[in-house]
């Protein structure tokens, strides 16, 4: 057999298979949410169209992955800090060259289309931090060296957030997952959680009563576990870290985020309530969601979808279309599909004959697992509207073609397994 034939014969064919499904129906979903009543126009798949351009941006992203399957599968590893460092200059240029949209210098121009630096730069860093565990053992490697990992997604974080663009910034905390299945500590974890909890919090209650309340908690805690070994240290340690976080949340709330950006979060924690003006998005979200009840109102007849009663419908909310004409039954068919092709994605990881495939693969899952969990709770409102794609099905170049690259790496990776001794 040639080499390219055994190539194509080893992909994974489970995981295709549902990356050529979750394409298609993100394109019928774009084309339902933007081509308005079918009896009242005439179809047009030119450029003037979003689900016309979405097809040339489904054309190059195939063209993309069979790129990829053809490319010796050592090259990724080989090439991944260049490749970082390619995509940090690129949001480094965004911010210099870049096009305001939304209020966010997110875009690069490149004729009649744009390019969104921050969507490719996940791939870029899930390549570089695959790249450092697998050239040292994180569960027994130097302080120094367990936080050099941490900087391969800070940079790009700090990038992000300088354009700003809080939502692709947030993806990047994504790549916990592959640290924590590297030795990652587990109580880190939950301080992780606590701080979360700190952040929210933050929000409702004075910060000098929440930090008198943690100062509280601390020394009973203490006092309890008096006999355990450097209790104290970890103690001051933890309010130290609390005092940071509660003033940095403060700082960042007064001066940082955008009014609208207040907004959704005063909205989200039920601080007030506005569906005539910053809720309006979710608002309409969940009836348009609701409406389609248990089977959905059919294709192409949402009425919500169709009358344009939600807002950015066919990008950070496509998901509505989703409940609204599929219902319950084809929103539970998506979330499956994404559930099926994350886990397979986990599956094939701990096969990997290479660390760096393995870590490579945990990130892809964590990438995908974030994006699909941030997008959908924000559609229903669980989350605020910090406006990240749905993988495949949200319109757009940058998301469809990262995405894309992103998963096919792992494909040519676990492909190539079969050439590796």
């Amino acid at each position: 057999m040639s080499r390219r034939g055994a190539v194509f014969g080893n992909v994974d064919k489970w995981i295709v298979a549902v990356y050529f499904i979750l394409v298609a129906m993100g394109w019928l979903n774009i084309f339902s949410s933007t081509c308005g009543i079918i009896e009242e126009q005439t179809v047009n798949f030119s450029l003037s169209t979003d689900y016309g351009r979405q097809m040339v941006f489904m054309a190059v992203a195939f063209l993309c992955a069979f790129i990829i399957l053809l490319v010796d599968g050592k090259l990724f590893a080989q090439t991944s800090y260049v490749i970082y460092v390619l995509f940090c200059l690129l949001l480094v240029a965004v911010l210099v060259v870049g096009e305001e949209v939304s209020g966010a210098r997110s875009w690069i121009k490149v004729g009649s289309f744009s390019i969104q630096p921050a969507e490719f730069a996940k791939f870029a860093t899930a390549l570089a931090v695959s790249r450092y565990l697998s050239d040292h053992d994180y569960s027994k490697c130097s302080l120094q060296n367990k936080l050099l990992v941490y900087l391969f997604p800070l940079i790009p974080i700090g990038l992000i957030m300088l354009e700003p663009d809080a939502g692709s910034a947030l993806v990047f905390f994504s790549f916990l997952i592959p640290l924590f299945r590297e030795g990652f500590s587990g109580s880190l974890i939950v301080l992780g959680f606590y701080l979360i909890l700190l952040v929210l919090l933050s929000f409702l209650i004075d910060k000098y009563i929440l930090l008198g309340a943690v100062l509280l908690l601390l020394i009973l805690m203490v006092v309890l576990l008096r006999r355990t070994r450097h209790i104290f240290r970890y103690a001051i340690l933890i309010f130290i870290v609390s005092v940071a976080t509660v003033f940095s949340v403060d700082y960042g709330y007064e001066h940082i985020l955008q009014p609208h950006q207040k907004d959704r979060i005063e909205i989200l924690l039920g601080m007030k309530q506005d569906i005539k003006g910053a809720g309006y998005n979710v608002h309409q979200s969940k009836i348009a969601i609701g409406s389609g009840g248990f089977a959905g109102k059919g294709y192409l007849k949402g009425t919500k979808t169709k009358f344009d009663f939600v807002p950015e419908q066919q990008t950070d909310f496509i998901f509505c279309t989703v409940g609204e004409e599929e219902g319950f039954i084809g929103s539970l068919a998506v979330l499956g599909l994404f559930l099926f092709l994350i886990i397979r994605i986990i599956i094939i990881a701990e096969r990997q004959r290479t660390k760096f495939s393995r870590i490579y693969g945990y990130c892809v899952a964590g990438i995908f697992f974030f994006h699909v969990w941030i997008n959908i709770s924000m559609t229903i409102g669980l989350m605020p509207v910090i406006g990240i794609p749905l993988p495949f099905f949200s319109y757009g170049g940058s998301s469809l073609m990262s995405f894309t690259i992103l998963l096919f790496i792992f494909v040519k990776l676990d492909a190539y397994r079969y050439d590796i001794l």
